[in-house]
């Protein structure tokens, strides 16, 4: 960052860091202990659509690399569109294994990064219900590095449980970079596995 920069206020965007996806196992615990939220199994990467052979080649290593540990307890990736045209892709392990999701969704990143459409990377996430069946998913930020809570109020027609998402984030901040400013704790209605 130059002088010229400092002056005029700007700052250097946050360098992506995929690596703080491997705080999720040890934050799945805590959010369990103080919460009581389990994991789902699920988890999924948010991306912009891209055309073209290269996407189609890296969209085809993504589906390979996930469907080769398919057991018979298994399930095959998925992919989908939401309404507002992103990709989704829904990764499946076994509720009680966060260390394997979160390694899948890590490879999915790096495969996506690595092939040139970090750009086009937005969010991952990895979601949780507690014994009242509410869901939560906890949210990374690509182009940010932090995470933030999500948590829809059930049953209503997009609406969020802010208090509840405040409450996650007191559990959870030693062990997540959690994102400092809440305008950027974007909804993501319809995700896959949410």
């Amino acid at each position: 960052m130059g002088l010229l920069d400092t002056i005029l206020g700007r700052s250097k965007p946050v360098r992506p860091d995929l690596d703080q996806l491997f705080a999720l196992p040890s934050a799945a615990l805590t959010l369990q202990a103080g919460a009581g939220y389990t994991p789902t199994g699920l988890g999924s990467v948010c991306f912009a659509g891209v055309e073209g052979g290269g996407f189609a080649r890296i969209r085809q290593d993504v589906q390979e690399l996930l469907d080769a540990d398919t057991g018979e307890d298994s399930h095959p990736v998925e992919f989908s569109q939401d309404s507002y045209g992103y990709t989704w892709l829904l990764a499946r392990q076994a509720p009680g294994d966060t260390a394997t999701l979160v390694n899948d969704l890590h490879a999915v990143n790096t495969l996506l990064q690595d092939g040139g459409f970090g750009p086009q990377l937005l969010c991952s996430l990895i979601s949780f219900r507690d014994e009242q069946d509410r869901s939560l998913a906890l949210v990374y930020l690509y182009k940010r590095g932090s995470f933030y809570p999500f948590a829809p109020l059930p049953g209503a027609a997009e609406k969020r449980d802010n208090p509840r998402e405040l409450q996650v984030r007191a559990i959870i901040g030693d062990d997540l970079r959690i994102e400092s400013d809440l305008a950027r704790w974007f909804p993501v209605w319809g995700a896959p596995g949410l």
